[in-house]
């Protein structure tokens, strides 16, 4: 696990000097703490005869092969070489194979298989490779480099191009380092921002700046960015099988998974939260461990947050190493950390526990297992549950004369995040749409009404012609024919796994120099998921059926049947509380730098009905605030 930065130019003014690319290197020395390297070459011509420079910079956290395996990797002659971020989980079998062809390694690492990889299969070695990854090729035989990310988007790949340069990073601060990279924000990045609390791939923040979808390998050549994908599935085909096939072949599958993520040379643990999904994977490592797993859960002092006892529960019924963590989240405190390490704008609040479990996991061990995903493939969101069930009431009832629609959508606002009532009004909110647009309508922070209200008209102008709601109805379209809790999940999997859920993990582990592994990530078992029928995982108002069905035997039935909780903070007690007047002194400043944005008496009225208990408008100040820190850290 590490971080990767650097540049290639064909143009000497363009040219990124040793200097810079330390400082570009030295920006994400927290992915990784263990050692740091630098190469740089420029005595090579493109086809246009113009002399082309590269650089590529190194961080590393050492997981496995600690003495040796430093970056950047080359070939037998040197002329390809290799940085990159992650883990390749099936690297022994893919060395063998290497090796048997005549390949000599010179490493006992996982990265050094993709340069031989790559002398063999070019950019089809992609393909090859299970794990999570950004990898950068600089390959001197065609002068070109090669950026590529892994299937899913759990590691993350930013680059900016133009005709005589592009740099590139795990993060975008090492773009800032480099002079006019990230200098206009796009206006249409804060519309999406306000919709999803992320922003969408391929966009950034900055207009220029790219990430790199999941999936997808990028060339520069000649001056040219050609972006290609290497991984696809198709979410429009199911694939019969029985319940007795699928619980065999899924048992195989994450057996499999999780035993590939347990290769470690440093200390390996497994975040335990109580739910089904890291308490699986946490059973399954036990089974696969001769020695009891350390597992690690966090309290907070407010119930209605505190997953713990279950946690607890579960550890005692696996024989695991257990220790909880009890915080107490201080939302001053952490904010402008958040701000500082996501780099653009992020409003997934659930940041804030990801981030205190990851620091207080990496007192204890340098990886973590966890068991992010089962909710988008399996079918575990209550967003699902709402979808399947508004289908059947649009089928039996017209819109208007569902029975309780008015009383309900009358009544007042709960402070709640999951009360009935709050609940209530956002599922009849949308009842009348198609379904994509409703699912929409569920996912969104600021419905596309209250956006058109609260923006200026200046920056109504600025906005382009394209809606938010595509990025969405793009992956929604990808699974047309299937059932609506299918299209939803496999929607998920496009766009909210790798943008944020993914995206929070990532930079509040790597924040700590902590690698996190997600079994359930694993290219394979999403194809599988994503063919199967949907009987199999959701009925009767209940998803992972198939978890239970294949793994029931291995935890407290209870852990199945038990209500969800999420994993959240009680945002809307912080803005009538300690984030109060962080709030007077920012968003309703006469500074405030969301002022060219947003009108300051729309804003105000946000914050005026949530600080009176009329509207719960906590994750819309979340994100607003979010925005408003990171324009005055980074803009």
């Amino acid at each position: 696990m590490c971080g990767i930065t650097g540049a290639i130019w064909r143009n000497p003014s363009q040219g990124i000097a040793p200097a810079l690319l330390q400082q570009m290197t030295d920006s994400i020395s927290h992915r990784g703490p263990d050692d740091s390297q630098l190469w740089m070459d420029s005595e090579h011509r493109d086809a246009y005869g113009r002399l082309v420079g590269v650089g590529l910079g190194f961080r590393r956290l050492s997981i496995i092969d600690l003495e040796g395996a430093r970056q950047p990797l080359s070939n037998e002659d040197g002329r390809v070489r290799v940085v990159f971020n992650g883990e390749i989980y099936n690297y022994q079998t893919l060395r063998r194979r290497l090796q048997g062809t005549g390949h000599t390694f010179a490493t006992h690492g996982d990265g050094e298989s993709i340069v031989h990889l790559y002398e063999d299969l070019g950019t089809d070695c992609f393909a090859q490779l299970n794990g999570m990854f950004a990898i950068a090729i600089w390959d001197a035989n065609r002068n070109r480099l090669i950026l590529a990310r892994d299937r899913i988007g759990q590691k993350p790949l930013y680059y900016a191009a133009t005709e005589d340069r592009l740099v590139f990073g795990s993060e975008l601060k090492c773009l800032a380092k480099v002079d006019g990279v990230c200098s206009d924000i796009d206006p249409g990045a804060i519309d999406e921002f306000l919709t999803y609390q992320y922003i969408p791939h391929p966009g950034t923040i900055w207009k220029g700046v790219r990430k790199l979808p999941p999936g997808h390998f990028a060339i520069y050549e000649n001056g040219k960015v050609t972006v290609e994908r290497y991984w696809d599935f198709d979410p429009s085909v199911e694939r019969p099988i029985s319940k007795s096939d699928a619980c065999e072949r899924l048992r195989e599958l994450l057996t499999d998974s999780v035993r590939l993520r347990m290769q470690s040379d440093v200390p390996l643990g497994s975040f335990l939260s109580g739910g089904i999904d890291s308490s699986l994977i946490t059973a399954i490592a036990q089974a696969n461990s001769p020695d009891p797993v350390r597992t690690f859960s966090i309290g907070f002092p407010v119930a209605d947050f505190d997953e713990t006892k279950y946690a607890a529960e579960v550890a005692q019924h696996l024989g695991t190493k257990h220790q909880r963590f009890e915080v107490n989240p201080d939302g001053v405190a952490i904010i402008d950390k958040l701000i500082w390490h996501y780099d653009e704008p992020f409003g997934d609040s659930s940041a804030v526990p990801t981030w205190y479990l990851s620091e207080l996991t990496r007192r204890e061990v340098t990886v973590a297992l966890s068991g992010d995903g089962g909710d988008e493939l399996f079918a575990g969101y209550e967003r699902y549950r709402a979808l399947w069930l508004s289908q059947r009431l649009q089928r039996l009832f017209p819109v208007r004369s569902i029975p309780g629609i008015g009383l309900v959508q009358r009544l007042p606002d709960s402070n709640k995040q999951r009360s009935l009532i709050r609940r209530a009004k956002r599922f009849l909110e949308a009842i009348g749409e198609p379904a994509s647009r409703r699912y929409m309508n569920w996912l969104q922070i600021f419905p596309e009404s209250m956006r058109a209200s609260l923006y200026t008209d200046e920056f109504l102008e600025s906005l382009p012609g394209d809606d938010p709601f595509d990025f969405l109805d793009s992956v929604w379209s990808r699974s047309e024919g299937r059932d609506v809790v299918t299209r939803a999940s496999m929607s998920d999997v496009f766009s909210y796994l790798p943008c944020d859920l993914c995206t929070k993990v990532d930079i509040a582990s790597m924040a700590h120099g902590l690698e996190v592994r997600q079994p359930m990530l694993d290219y394979r078992i999403v194809e599988f998921a994503g063919s199967l029928p949907v009987n199999l995982k959701f009925r009767g108002h209940r998803g992972k059926l198939i978890l239970e069905d294949t793994f029931g035997s291995l935890i407290p039935q209870s852990i199945f049947t038990r209500k969800k909780m999420g994993f959240g903070i009680p945002i809307a007690g912080w803005f009538r509380n300690e984030l109060r007047e962080m709030v007077h002194d920012t968003l309703l400043a006469s500074d405030a730098r969301i002022g060219p944005y947003f009108r300051r008496e729309v804003v105000a009225e946000l914050v005026r009905s949530h600080e009176t208990n009329e509207h719960n408008h906590g994750y819309r100040l979340w994100n607003l605030l979010i925005l408003e820190k990171w324009l005055r850290e980074w803009a």
